[in-house]
């Protein structure tokens, strides 16, 4: 059966909120989800999932250093993630603090793996993914949980 692995660093509790929507999301699109937190995950993890969805808290506008370091270990899998799908959501403190910028060092991560990376033109998961402000709100779960159910419908249609 098809499926997508779900991998998050929370400090404060929500990215893992975040990550937790993105999950009931992918489980809706009917594949198999697999849930870590980074602390969890080891490169290896990557190379048998289909879909890879990462999620990291906003830190001065980068990644948190648990994300990063586990980007930068997965160069051990380097040539084994082509065209799986990839996608990335963030929890930061304010709109305008960085939050994208947060996404797109995680996307290039993924596009460098060429991965397949989903995005959403009419912006009803965020066009880069999923952010949320603070807490995520009942709004920023529902992104959460489109975000995943697209993940998911792509790699069903791709398996």
């Amino acid at each position: 059966m098809p499926n997508v692995l779900v991998i998050y660093d929370s400090r404060s509790g929500n990215t893992e909120k975040m990550a937790n929507a993105v999950a009931e999301g992918v489980k809706d699109s009917g594949v198999a989800l697999e849930l870590k937190t980074v602390d969890d995950a080891v490169p290896g993890d990557l190379v048998n999932a289909d879909g890879i969805i990462i999620g990291s808290p906003n830190y001065f506008g980068s990644m948190s250093d648990k994300m990063k370091v586990f980007i930068d270990t997965s160069v051990k899998v380097r040539k084994k993630l082509e065209n799986k799908v990839g996608a990335a959501f963030c929890s930061t403190g304010a709109i305008g603090g960085g939050g994208e910028t947060v996404l797109m060092t995680m996307l290039h991560a993924l596009l460098i793996h060429g991965m397949i990376i989903v995005g959403d033109p009419m912006k009803a998961t965020g066009h880069y993914g999923a952010i949320a402000v603070g807490a995520p709100d009942e709004g920023s779960r529902d992104v959460c949980r489109k975000l995943g159910r697209r993940v998911g419908e792509l790699v069903l249609k791709l398996a």
